[in-house]
Order: C-alpha cells, then structure tokens, then sequence
C-alpha cells in the first residue's frame, strides 16, 4: 500500500481511504455483512483511513464501523484511522434541519462518535458544512480542546471556501480539507486547493467516481430506488444524465487503451493531481474494493493525462452536484 500524509501537520494514511456512508445511508439498501467484509478487505489491504459522519442514518454508519473494528484482526485494527464528519442535524423520519457548529454541540457529537465508534479518540475530526450562524474560529476552537483532551488527534474541515480555511487555520493547525474532487467536479483548482497547498492542508477527495456517475457501472436505464440520494441530484437526471454517461463513454476508450476501467482510470487521475490528495472510495462490495484498489497500479503520463480531459473537459459536466438546496448550505462555493 502506498502512503500519503495529510498535509504537513496530519497522519500518514493509506493512498487510498474507505468512504463507509454508503454502507449505510443515501444509496439504497446496503448489505450489513457485506458491508463489514468490506471493511475487513480494505483493512487487509492497507486501507487504513476509514470516514464516515455521525449523522449517516443517525449514527448507524459509526456503529457499523465500531463492529467491523471489533471484529478485525488486531493489527489491522490498531493501524485503522477514524475521519468522522459531525454537525448535520436529523429528525426521527430521516430529515435534515441545519447544522449545529457551536463548542457545547461539538463536544457533545465528539461524545457520542466516541461512544458509537469503540474508541479512545477519533483520529480527524471535521464540521460536514460551516455553520452560517457559529463562527469557524469557535468550531475550530473547540475541536482544539478536544485535541487538547486527547480525544481527538487532528482538526480537519469539510467543503470549507478559501477565506474560511484561513480563518480557520489561524486558530489551530488543519490537517485536511474533505472536499468533492473528480474529473467533473474539479471546481477547488482555482481557489480553494491554492489556499490548502499554500498553509500545509491536505485533501481528502470525496466523490471521485462522482456516486458511481463516472464509474463505469452506471447505465442510461438503471432504476435508482425511493430512497436513494442521486434521483434527487442533477447530475443523474434526464437531458442531464445522458450528457454525462457519453462522457464517461469516451473516458472507457481512453481506459481500455491503456488496460484499465473506467473507475480505475478516474481515480487514478485524481491520485495524480498531488502527493497532498487522498481519494476517498466508496465501495460497498469487495469486488468494487478490488477494482478501486487497482487503481494505485495505474500510472498515468502527460500524453495519458492529456487523453483523458480531452475526453471529460473541465466544465463538462451537465449540472450541479447537489440539488439547489442543499448546494446552499457549501460554504466552498461561496
């Protein structure tokens, strides 16, 4: 397994980190021993980041990653770190009503994750949105006590905007910011990867596949459940949808052409944006793991590099990635 650092305060991680929210929440139904066995497989393979957030299916997500860590083997489970995402507000039927980023509600999350996941500390620990209502330095601020506590190792930050990562970063050292990053949402490189690249902050890449979109799996007639997020998101409807799936055609040329998948090929181009990027997977299955894992073995030059924005240019992709309401609450595209 190959290994990165988190920017120049933060852990040394696996390449490639294990995004664990689909194994409980978003994306349809998952399978619970699926689910761990994938956990187990990442862990053997030298996965050792695992992320998730409090608030996937109300903690389910953290207890399921609790179990897995029960359950796996010693030293796997000693060299696992916990990234864990606090702050989105639910009600009992599943809904989301805001973010809470004040000191009292921080430690309180803390508590709980800590409780959930099994351990004696989380290793990052991160707001999921800027709270418009609590400034970044309290958060912050209150993270840093808890890292003072020994309950938490590092501060990190989700889909934080430029100006709000230096704020924060004068409070306290920031390990990383977790942000979406693939070859269709590559909105970062103008601002916000400058700012993090400039103080020492390290990226941890959520959506590199783009919720499967880019992965080479998807197809122009899949039925996506009730209750799975991407019906609701634009990127995966109508006009909009098979805009992006002849995009994800041309990517699978570019990939066979040098003996790879598509979903290989796109995260291995995110591996190559930096040694200071980490892509986030979100496989749910073993054979998805594998197939991800592979991508650490795919090594992309200019021409290689060239090839493949010819066929996903930047701007390319045919709408936003959250639905408007939601892509309210970015402070990274403020």
């Amino acid at each position: 397994m190959l290994h990165r650092t988190l920017g120049t305060t933060g852990p040394q991680v696996s390449a490639l980190g294990l995004g664990c929210m689909g194994m409980s929440a978003l994306y349809g139904e998952a399978d619970r021993a699926e689910s761990i066995a994938t956990i187990h497989a990442a862990l053997d393979a030298g996965v050792t980041l695992l992320d998730t957030g409090d608030f996937y299916a109300m903690g389910h997500n953290e207890m399921l990653i609790g179990e897995a860590l029960r359950s796996a083997p010693a030293r796997a489970r000693e060299q696992a770190l916990t990234s864990v995402k606090f702050g989105a507000l639910r009600d009992p039927d599943g809904g989301w009503s805001g973010y809470d980023g004040r000191p009292a509600a921080v430690k309180n999350f803390a508590a709980y994750s800590l409780q959930r996941l099994g351990v004696d500390h989380i290793d990052v620990y991160r707001i999921a949105r800027v709270d418009p209502d609590v400034p970044i330095e309290e958060t912050v601020g209150a993270i840093a006590e808890l890292v003072e506590a020994g309950h938490v190792r590092h501060i990190g930050l989700s889909e934080a905007g430029a100006d709000t990562i230096r704020r924060a970063a004068s409070v306290a050292p920031i390990a990383d910011l977790q942000i979406e990053y693939s070859l269709i949402s590559r909105g970062i490189e103008e601002r916000i990867l400058p700012v993090c690249r400039e103080l020492g902050i390290g990226v941890t890449a959520y959506g590199v596949l783009s919720r499967g979109l880019i992965s080479g799996h998807f197809t122009r007639d899949r039925q996506l459940a009730a209750n799975d997020f991407r019906g609701m998101s634009p990127r995966f409807q109508g006009e909009n949808l098979q805009r992006n799936l002849d995009l994800v055609d041309a990517l699978r040329k570019v990939a066979e052409e040098r003996g790879a998948s598509v979903a290989q090929t796109a995260i291995a181009w995110v591996l190559s944006r930096g040694e200071d990027i980490v892509p986030l997977v979100g496989a749910r299955r073993r054979d998805r793991l594998t197939e991800a894992l592979g991508a650490l073995d795919v090594r992309l030059d200019a021409d290689d590099l060239s090839a493949i924005e010819k066929a996903v240019p930047p701007n390319a992709a045919a709408g936003a990635r959250y639905p408007a309401d939601q892509m309210a609450h970015l402070d990274s595209e403020h």
